[in-house]
Parts: C-alpha cells; sequence; structure tokens
C-alpha cells in the first residue's frame, strides 16, 4: 500500500506507462504543463485497491498554463502531436489560463498547480511532470491523505458555491466510481458553505 507522497513518487519512476506518457508531455515543451487528474488518480486507486486488471481510462489530460496566448487552436496542435506520437490513448490538452470559464463564478487561475487546486474533489487534485533530470515531480495541492485512503470529498474551492456543488454532485452519479472501486467512500450531496452557515444560524 502506497502511504505517503513519497511512495506515490517511487510508483510513479517504476510505472513504465507512466514515465512514457510524462516523457512525451514534457517534449512537447509546454510552459508551467503537468500530467493530471483522472489517469493518475485511476491508477493509484487500483493499487491501493490491489486489483489484478488496470481500470480502463478515457482520457489522459495535459494542462499547461500560458496566459499570452489563450487561442484554442495551439491546445489542438499538441494534441494532435500527441496523437501522432501515442494514438492509443484519447488525449486532452488544456491551457488553464482560460479554463476557469467553466467553473461557475471563478476569477483567472494564477498557474497550473492553482487550476489543480481547484478541480471538484481532492483525490482528483494532483499533477505529476517529469523535469530535465528525469526526476518526477508532483503537485498535490490538498495533500495526498484523500487519494491515498481512497476517499472522494469536494475541494474547500467547490465546497464554497452552491453551483459548484450540484456540479460536484451530478459528477458523483455520473461517474460511478464504486462500480470500478467498491472500496471507495464518496462525500457526496454535501451543502454548500453558505447553506451550512444557515443551518449553523437556525440551531443557534
Amino acid at each position: 500500500m502506497l502511504e505517503n507522497k513519497a511512495d506515490i513518487l517511487s510508483f510513479i519512476e517504476n510505472d513504465r506507462e507512466i514515465i512514457k506518457i510524462l516523457t512525451l508531455v514534457r517534449d512537447l515543451d509546454l510552459p508551467d504543463s503537468w500530467l493530471c487528474a483522472g489517469f493518475l488518480r485511476s491508477r493509484i486507486w487500483d493499487y491501493q485497491a490491489q486489483l489484478l486488471h488496470r481500470t480502463p481510462v478515457h482520457d489522459i489530460d495535459v494542462i499547461y498554463f500560458n496566459d499570452r496566448f489563450i487561442d484554442d487552436s495551439y491546445e489542438q496542435k499538441a494534441q494532435s502531436q500527441l496523437k501522432a506520437k501515442e494514438p492509443g490513448y484519447h488525449w486532452e490538452v488544456k491551457n488553464e489560463a482560460r479554463m476557469h470559464v467553466h467553473n461557475p463564478d471563478t476569477a483567472p487561475y494564477a498557474s497550473s498547480t492553482d487550476a489543480i487546486s481547484k478541480f471538484p474533489e481532492t483525490a482528483t487534485a494532483i499533477g505529476a511532470r517529469l523535469d530535465a533530470h528525469n526526476q518526477v515531480i508532483l503537485t498535490v495541492p490538498h495533500g495526498v491523505s484523500d487519494l491515498l485512503s481512497m476517499t472522494v470529498r469536494p475541494t474547500p474551492f467547490t465546497r464554497e458555491k452552491k453551483k459548484r456543488m450540484m456540479i460536484y454532485n451530478e459528477r458523483m452519479k455520473q461517474k460511478n466510481w464504486q462500480n470500478s472501486w467498491p472500496l471507495l467512500k464518496i462525500i457526496a450531496r454535501l451543502p454548500g458553505l453558505h447553506e451550512l452557515a444557515e443551518k449553523d444560524r437556525k440551531l443557534k
């Protein structure tokens, strides 16, 4: 079982498929770029659950941050380059400098890590990349406890707004992750912070 961030780094370093993907992403030379979200999370959950076969992952999420050029044509170009090198994956490349518009009531992100911190759930808020010396670097703005304990809960940012919580709850229904990982502990239908405050007021 993986128990901490160092274990995750070792796990990634010894996974040939992940290293292959990280190398392809690094070779694109995109600013502040990371492999993130579902692919990494799913591989770690598979290991924690001691599954004999890897759970299929539909998308390989790659993000970067360039607030000087936000036209999505560059994202499409990067996706095409990755597809040409490794056609067996469904690549999704996004410039987080423009992706805040898809998150209700959200100011522009300051960096890729800032964007990752505002993903719907803490267990998905993970990114990895290779440096020039082939060392794996992780960004885990909410730590690794939820990821390793297979606990799914909304990020603090998600909990701030009812609209975001509605997206989170709908996402939990659609993903149906417990079908693949029965040991998951999913915290769903959690009220937003303003609703919690209203309940506290009524109790006083």
